[in-house]
């Protein structure tokens, strides 16, 4: 499994989104993020990896940058950093982690964990939680690592709806980095957050079977969130826009997950949607008004896979449900 790795120039800089920035090297596009390989600019000779983009795997079209050789070599490690992230992998680098900054809390004390195992749920459950309550977004495996590569998080955070990010191990480059999901949460209860929104990042890791895809993280979280005497909610994966595709009605993702979930955990179901006769563990809650909510959403139109609110409206109605049942908990 070798890396695909080629040398080229950097030809435009499109975009600068401080943790983020899209390029052009010779012409393609391509991703960098200057947190890890030091900043970028014109004509600058890099290396990308091209591997995603030449296979069509979950890259998104573009390659991303590997090393900076005009200005990014012998970049000093992170002051007082001596941890290492992407251990033992030409990727590895130092950090400085959450649990050596200051204490953790010993228990969230009920406060609300919703767990996603999509990216795209988070804007509907910030919708459905609305502004107000101090949120801590956590990103777990299970999809693309860095949380700056996220446009949803970075926007949701610009405008305060979520206040701090944390990565949990093997993800990186947020406001904080832990190494399991357990010292994540405990990491958001310290900083007083009133709710934790935890979910993979964009894409989804996925081998079409039970137990290998990546929104079996939530699961991970939602047991993390029930041992730390959180309350635990999971957003589910439901699809009526299709009924050829494999995730019509509710995702199978969705029912592995529920089955490695704790004794608990909740899954929000929104009321006026047919509910399986298997998913037990469930709160049927009121998603009126979600399609507005969600279109106040300060973000570009929220899609899923291609679809927007009104292609798909149930998928987007069960990530807002799970908002609005921890909204109703930190509420009551």
């Amino acid at each position: 499994m070798p890396l695909s790795l080629r040398r080229g120039i950097v030809t435009a800089v499109v975009e600068r989104l401080g943790s983020l920035v899209r390029l052009e090297v010779d012409g393609v596009p391509c991703v960098a993020y200057p947190r890890l390989t030091g900043s970028v600019a014109l004509e600058d000779d890099v290396l990308v990896n091209t591997q995603a983009r030449e296979l069509e795997l979950g890259s998104g079209g573009f390659d991303v940058l590997y090393a900076n050789l005009t200005r990014g070599l012998d970049l000093p490690p992170e002051e007082s950093a001596h941890v290492m992230l992407l251990p033992y992998t030409p990727l590895q680098l130092t950090t400085r982690f959450a649990e050596e900054d200051g204490p953790l809390a010993d228990s969230l004390a009920g406060r609300p964990v919703i767990c996603c195992s999509l990216h795209s749920q988070v804007g509907p459950v910030l919708a459905g939680l609305g502004a107000g309550p101090r949120v801590a977004y956590v990103q777990v495996a299970g999809g693309a690592l860095p949380v700056s590569l996220s446009d949803t998080v970075r926007s949701l955070q610009a405008h305060g709806l979520v206040e701090r990010t944390a990565a949990v191990s093997p993800c990186l480059d947020a406001d904080a980095q832990c190494v399991t999901i357990h010292s994540a949460l405990a990491w958001a209860g310290a900083s007083g957050c009133d709710a934790v929104v935890c979910a993979i990042g964009p894409g989804i890791v996925g081998t079409a079977s039970r137990l290998g895809h990546g929104g079996l993280s939530a699961a991970d979280a939602a047991n993390a969130a029930v041992a730390l005497e959180g309350s635990a909610i999971v957003a589910v994966r439901v699809s009526t826009a299709d009924a050829r595709e494999r995730h019509h009605g509710v995702s199978h993702h969705t029912r592995g997950l529920l089955a490695l979930c704790d004794e608990g955990v909740t899954a929000a179901w929104p009321a006026g949607l047919a509910r399986p006769a298997w998913l037990s563990r469930h709160e049927e809650i009121d998603v009126t008004g979600w399609e507005r909510a969600c279109a106040d959403l300060p973000l570009s139109p929220l899609s899923h896979m291609g679809r927007g609110l009104g292609d798909d409206p149930w998928f987007f109605a069960s990530a807002f449900a799970a908002g609005r049942l921890a909204r109703s908990r930190l509420d009551g």
